[in-house]
């Protein structure tokens, strides 16, 4: 018969066996999950949120189709408007007055005349809003909605992130450059430019 205090003494051998058998050293592990398990304790997460690229850019929330992201705000930015405070009148009432010609440094260079003119995308009886080309009132903060009639594959590729500029990553809160952020609206065909580090030395080399 076991006695109670072979017993005791068995138990305790078991246990000192199992503290002192293990021969790896510190910072080393039995296993591949062990060794995640315990490192993880010291990870408190890192963020991947395009927030801080965001700044101090005041943007507006946007929903077009499955895409849910964030646009600059752009009525704030645009000097003069509110529009009606100079156009107190609908637009064909304005050309008879002898008024200060406005806007006189546009000129539209986006398609053919006969096509489109101001009124393509301008109201004049409404000039605090923009207009589709079926007369469906604009927001000018969603101008990209106008664009989007004409340049329907740029516009799936610019809600997907991949035409335009996003702000930071496509993380929430994912924010994207619109169409007039890169694009005059009026003339909005990129012009070809010297690259950043033109060589002006080698110019004068050829010369």
């Amino acid at each position: 018969m076991i006695s109670k205090n072979s017993n005791i003494y068995v138990l305790g051998s078991l246990l000192i066996t199992i503290l002192f058998s293990c021969k790896h050293r510190e910072g080393e592990y039995h296993s591949l999950t062990d060794k995640i398990e315990a490192e993880s304790k010291k990870y408190h997460g890192t963020s991947i949120s395009s927030a801080s690229y965001i700044g101090d850019i005041k943007t507006i929330e946007i929903t077009e189709g499955k895409h849910t992201f964030l646009i600059p705000e752009r009525k704030s930015q645009i000097t003069s408007f509110e529009c009606i405070e100079c156009h107190t009148k609908p637009l064909k009432e304005l050309k008879n007055i002898d008024l200060k010609k406005a806007h006189w440094d546009i000129d539209l260079v986006h398609a053919n005349e006969k096509i489109m003119n101001c009124a393509t995308c301008h109201n004049g009886d409404d000039m605090n809003n923009l207009q589709s080309l079926t007369g469906t009132t604009i927001d000018f903060n969603q101008s990209y909605q106008l664009c989007a009639q004409c340049h329907t594959s740029q516009f799936e590729d610019w809600k997907g992130g991949a035409h335009g500029k996003n702000i930071g990553g496509w993380s929430v809160p994912r924010a994207a450059m619109t169409c007039v952020n890169c694009h005059n609206p009026h003339r909005p065909k990129i012009e070809s430019r010297w690259p950043s580090r033109f060589n002006t030395q080698k110019v004068k080399e050829r010369e």
